[in-house]
């Protein structure tokens, strides 16, 4: 007897060889899984299209109509069968590539089909390669009159009989295995959600459309209900049993700095998260906040705030950045602010030499040094601290969890943790990705900024670019121009920064004007040298890749240019504008771009023109990109696998399962309670699945 633990191999039309298949490349293994692989798309079934109508090939379409020919064309890869098949307003050609004799033997002229599929144009001939042919009487028994699953097939998968009909026919097969519904009947009922067998069924085979929205509704909800359920309940856990540093005293070090060498008055936002840290950090609990704010909203100012406030308990802090260029920027702005405090400050990265490297050593176990920035340099074993009591993650999606751990356990007592990200998040991806920690938001940016004037200009208008660049270097500022390679690429027909050094020498030449270059697969010395001379007004133009994305700070910079804009993500094109603007000036920010633009590429230009608002960018980018594809999310993994709920729209189911997870922990933190016993079965499967982000921030 079948159930959701049958192996698929077991199933009618599988066998061991097309199991192993969907195991390599569908990662379905049982009939759970099989239930549990929804389409991604759904096609109406019920509407027929006229051969002459068919001008978009982007589509899946059907037609109805009948065979009046068959041939075989060209030899070897390119052999293929094509039939000509006709309905009342013309005829389209539907073709078989390969040995496909059994085509004319299984498919006869004169009699009625329905050819259901992608159209393909070439050379302005629309024909159908490899379509689902059935018999009209045939679909009419089954559920598939109205909407129809279309499953994702990866093109991996060589097996062409593994398709879209296949995975239905499975499924078809296993509807009536009996489905455990985990949820409690008091979530069911409050929210009115369909019974779990009735929502799988249903999702697979929709029969009206109201029925199939309700489907949807649960299944998504099902989703994140448990991710919101993992993430809640381990942020209960940690704040009841892990104990952390007790910082009780605000003293001299930072009621002196805030009183005398604060750089500009803090913005309410700042007072705001200020104060929800220190309320943290006073219970004797551990603190993981995850801090987000726009580019030039202060976060580095917070930062040493707090570091500072753990100097004066007695404690050392250290700040982790994923670049030299960054860290040395933090190391200093931060020295510079301390300037004449009796605290000692060290910058520790790949390239500091050994000598002095030993001392930093020293003196951090001695507790002589009170604040430690640096790279990946601090997850060594040989950096011991004598009382670390709080770390600062700067750009934390750039680090690995793996990573993150060491230096977590370089303190007996967890260090209390900060994670800084200067891409704003929206919150329904914060949710899901940074559930477990508390969330503070710096949304003010200091008084006097002005806003950056972005503007699009195409290629053919570069002319007019240099003419304005001159004259902003004429006034004494100086200009970024970013490029997206290095080198020139085959298979891109973009702009690389070796040709751009070339066309800006040409057009600013020395000794009139003086360049700087920059790039990753610089050395380190190479790096810092030319960086030092564009930071003291020594060159009037940085040439660079996006390795200046976060860090640069040089309030005489006033204009950035980015060379095809179009290639970059919007995340990452206002992070390169925040580069600018960081002085009394009006700064600017031109994208250049081809006049071919996609769809896609068109909105992130405007969107950038239309706002500065790092929170909107984010939310659009997420519609645009999908939350695994945003810059810093894609390259860490997210931490769970969202098979139908897509954080871009479902925010309002989102909160309604955060708010549910929330209800239940607070009324039974262990689901105890015999009415969760099968919610707890569930999550306990759940996390054994799922990779432990709940312990690194």
């Amino acid at each position: 007897m079948l159930s959701v633990h049958t192996e698929l191999k077991f199933l009618t039309g599988v066998g061991a060889a097309r199991a192993q298949k969907l195991i390599e490349h569908l990662r379905l293994r049982t009939v759970a899984d099989l239930l549990g692989y929804y389409p991604f798309r759904y096609i109406d079934r019920s509407k027929f299209h006229l051969i002459s109508e068919l001008n978009d090939p982007s589509t899946y379409i059907q037609i109805k109509g009948y065979f009046i020919a068959f041939r075989n064309e060209g030899a070897g890869k390119a052999k293929r069968i094509v039939g000509t098949f006709k309905d009342e307003s013309g005829t389209v050609d539907v073709i078989w590539f390969g040995n496909q004799s059994w085509v004319t033997e299984s498919y006869k002229l004169k009699k009625e089909y329905i050819v259901f599929g992608k159209p393909n144009q070439f050379k302005n001939t629309i024909s159908f390669p490899h379509p689902e042919i059935e018999d009209p009487l045939v679909v009419k028994s089954r559920l598939e009159q109205g909407l129809q699953g279309i499953y994702r097939i990866p093109d991996s998968l060589k097996d062409k009989a593994i398709n879209t009909r296949y995975i239905r026919n499975l499924v078809f097969q296993v509807l009536g295995v009996e489905i455990n519904d985990y949820l409690p009947e008091s979530v069911i009922k409050e929210l009115g959600l369909l019974p779990l067998q009735q929502a799988i069924r249903t999702i697979h085979f929709p029969s009206d459309d109201l029925l199939f929205r309700r489907a949807q509704f649960r299944l998504k909800f099902d989703e994140l209900f448990l991710i919101q359920l993992y993430l809640v309940q381990n942020k209960g856990l940690r704040k009841v049993e892990w104990k952390g540093h007790v910082f009780s005293v605000v003293g001299e070090y930072f009621n002196h700095f805030y009183n005398h060498l604060l750089p500009f008055p803090l913005t309410e936002a700042q007072k705001r998260v200020i104060r929800e840290m220190r309320k943290d950090m006073g219970t004797g609990k551990h603190m993981n906040r995850l801090l987000q704010g726009d580019v030039g909203s202060g976060k580095t100012l917070v930062a040493l705030l707090l570091m500072l406030l753990a100097n004066d308990n007695g404690f050392q802090a250290c700040l982790m950045a994923p670049t030299e260029i960054l860290a040395t920027q933090h190391y200093q702005t931060i020295t510079q602010m301390l300037s004449g405090m009796p605290l000692k400050i060290a910058l520790l990265t790949g390239s500091t030499r050994k000598k002095v490297r030993t001392e930093i050593h020293e003196d951090l176990q001695s507790g002589a040094l009170h604040i430690l920035i640096g790279t990946h340099a601090l997850l060594e074993d040989v950096v011991v601290f004598k009382n670390l009591a709080l770390v600062v993650i700067d750009e934390q999606h750039r680090f690995g969890v793996a990573q993150r751990a060491r230096l977590w356990a370089k303190s007996v007592i967890p260090p209390h943790v900060v994670v800084m990200t200067a891409t704003p998040i929206p919150r329904t991806l914060a949710l899901t990705l940074y559930g477990d920690l508390d969330i503070s938001v710096l949304d003010e940016l200091p008084p006097g900024r002005k806003p950056v004037v972005t503007t699009h200009m195409y290629d053919h208008q570069r002319l007019r670019l240099f003419k304005f660049l001159r004259d902003e270097i004429a006034k004494g500022r100086q200009v970024y121009i970013v490029y997206p390679l290095i080198k020139e690429s085959e298979k891109l027909d973009i702009k690389h920064l070796e040709d751009g050094i070339e066309s800006i020498t040409r057009a600013f030449p020395p000794p009139q004007y003086a360049s700087s270059v920059l790039h990753g697969q610089m050395k380190p010395d190479d790096k810092n040298r030319n960086m030092e001379l564009f930071v003291k007004g020594q060159t009037h133009i940085m040439v660079a890749t996006t390795v200046i994305e976060v860090g640069v700070n040089v309030p005489n910079a006033s204009v950035m240019v980015i060379e095809n804009a179009e290639r970059f993500g919007l995340s990452q094109l206002h992070q390169l504008r925040g580069r600018v603007g960081r002085g009394a000036e009006q700064s600017y920010c031109v994208l250049m771009t081809t006049v071919k633009l996609t769809s896609d590429g068109r909105k992130r230009i405007q969107t950038m023109c239309e706002t500065q608002d790092g929170f909107r960018i984010a939310e659009v980018d997420m519609q645009l990109r999908g939350p695994g594809d945003m810059d810093g999310t894609q390259q860490s993994g997210m931490p769970f696998d969202l098979k139908i709920a897509n954080l871009a729209e479902d925010g309002i189911i989102l909160q309604k399962a955060r708010d549910m997870a929330d209800a239940l922990v607070k009324d039974d933190p262990l689901l105890e309670k015999p009415e969760h016993s099968a919610l707890a079965e569930t999550l306990r499967n759940y996390k054994n699945r799922e990779s432990n982000w709940s312990l690194i921030s």
